[in-house]
């Protein structure tokens, strides 16, 4: 879906760039042929239309604030009525050319209907329309767009609204009137919810510029179908609103992914990444967010001189509210884990408390775990997560544990201890729903099997970073270039024994 958005970018940024040489090409008979000249003004507002939509579209293409997709759709709109105008001008009144004459009036009345459409659904979407009219509009709108594409498409049977004669003159019908109906109804509703938006005052005049200024050309200059001069007053507003609207909402953009980085830094600061250089055991970990902050998190430290905790956790949600959950989870199951008490225990206290102050009414599935490293006994408690893997006998398989509820579900929720001897060089591995759940472009999921498969794969001896970087991979060549829509996190661990018994076997 990325790739495809950046490819309409790019098509649309050559349809502009290819209008301009085509008006500029096509314009050159207006100047020489004399029928043509009384139309050199409309040629010279489709020329510079052209160029004004494709610098116009360039400058918009890196924006990302909300409806800036209708945006570059009604720019391109716009650009298209140049050159369906200037085709239409140089076929108008010439005989020969009467069916080429009348397909292009039916393309410019189409793709006007497409750009009041396209207007309605920027401002809807960047002013943000709410409200019982809001809700009237969104359905009587399309409907609307589709009663009058079929009234138009009729023209194409007999003459309902208008036609080309057989001396090549457009001419419009007695009832030519209804082409104007979805205009009218659309502009109004469009109107009255842009004065009932919540927005400041020069956004709203700014939208507004896209629904007077036409009519003010009209009612000045007494425009009439087939003039350049009311696209090209679109045009503008289309400036104006870029100008206005378009920018401030980069500007506010802008500062919150500032915000939003200065979050991810904490939330990875919370982390640990240095990783211990210890002969009993080799750990490493990894967090990949789907947004800026995560809700994943991981922890990794020492109760004593002889237990090591591990902890695995995916709060409920994304974004900044669940980061701000992740942190104060961790703190919790750190300070409980510090205290003392299995991990059953400490996963139980930990409830309590969350779930006593959790008015967001969020929730965190844990998994935690704890390593007497003299012995090699792992005890872990799991609080809805998914089942870790464990190699225990040169391979990797499913380890499946006994799960309680995920923490903050309920107040009394119980959690079952489940104890697994390591030997030296058996492993273990935990991971969030990112990785099992990370979907391709057809939404098939990675899956657990999948997951095996790719632990099995590494090399037998590889470090924990190589295994976490093997299965990262597997990963990504499943996934190819389909968005990641959720947190990846990662914990290994490999038991090598004791210190004394590593030490006695190099003597």
């Amino acid at each position: 879906m990325i790739k495809k958005l950046k490819d309409i970018k790019i098509y649309g940024l050559i349809f502009t760039i290819l209008s301009i040489l085509f008006v500029m090409a096509f314009g050159t008979p207006f100047f020489i042929e004399e029928r043509l000249q009384p139309y050199l003004y409309n040629i010279g507002i489709d020329s510079m239309g052209a160029i004004i939509c494709a610098a116009l579209f360039y400058g918009c293409m890196r924006q990302g604030e909300s409806g800036i997709r209708f945006f570059r759709l009604l720019i391109l709109s716009v650009c298209a009525s140049f050159v369906v105008n200037e085709v239409i001008c140089y076929t108008m009144l010439m005989p020969d050319y009467r069916m080429v004459c009348y397909v292009f009036c039916m393309m410019s009345k189409l793709i006007d209907l497409a750009m009041i459409f396209l207007f309605y659904l920027y401002v809807r979407e960047t002013l943000g329309f709410a409200g019982k009219l809001a809700r009237v509009a969104e359905k009587l709108i399309p409907i609307l767009l589709i009663v009058q594409t079929i009234i138009l498409l009729s023209n194409i049977i007999t003459p309902v609204t208008f036609t080309v004669d057989a001396k090549g003159m457009y001419q419009e019908t007695g009832i030519y009137i209804i082409e104007e109906v979805f205009l009218a109804v659309t502009s109004v509703l469009t109107t009255v919810l842009i004065f009932m938006s919540h927005n400041p005052f020069n956004q709203k005049t700014a939208a507004l510029t896209f629904i007077f200024l036409p009519l003010i050309e009209y009612a000045v200059l007494g425009g009439s179908f087939g003039e350049a001069a009311q696209y090209g007053i679109i045009l503008m507003s289309l400036i104006i609103m870029y100008c206005v609207i378009s920018n401030l909402k980069s500007r506010k953009l802008a500062a919150t992914e500032t915000e939003l980085n200065m979050a991810t830094e904490i939330q990875i600061g919370s982390l640990p990444t240095t990783f211990p250089d210890r002969e009993e055991f080799d750990i490493y970990a990894s967090m990949d967010p789907a947004k800026e902050v995560g809700g994943d998190f991981y922890d990794f430290f020492m109760i004593d001189d002889d237990h090591l905790a591990i902890v695995i956790a995916d709060v409920s949600g994304k974004g900044v509210p669940a980061a701000l959950f992740m942190m104060s989870s961790k703190i919790y199951i750190n300070d409980h884990a510090t205290i003392g008490g299995s991990p059953a225990e400490i996963l139980e206290r930990v409830n309590k408390l969350v779930y006593a102050n959790n008015k967001a009414h969020m929730f965190v599935t844990v998994w935690l775990g704890i390593l007497e490293i003299s012995t090699g006994k792992l005890t872990s408690s799991s609080a809805g997560h998914e089942y870790p893997m464990i190699n225990q006998s040169g391979r990797y398989e499913v380890l499946k544990d006994k799960h309680g509820l995920a923490i903050g579900a309920i107040g009394m929720s119980k959690y079952v201890n489940t104890e697994v001897q390591l030997k030296k060089g058996d492993s273990i591995f935990v991971y969030t729903d990112g990785v099992a759940e990370a979907t391709d472009s057809n939404n098939e999921l990675f899956g657990t099997d999948r997951t095996v498969e790719a632990l099995n794969a590494v090399p037998k001896g590889a470090s924990q970073k190589d295994v976490l970087k093997g299965v990262r991979s597997a990963v990504d060549a499943f996934v190819k270039e389909a968005p990641q829509f959720d947190d990846l996190t990662m914990v290994g661990l490999k038991y090598n024994g004791p210190a004394d018994s590593t030490k006695a076997e190099e003597q």
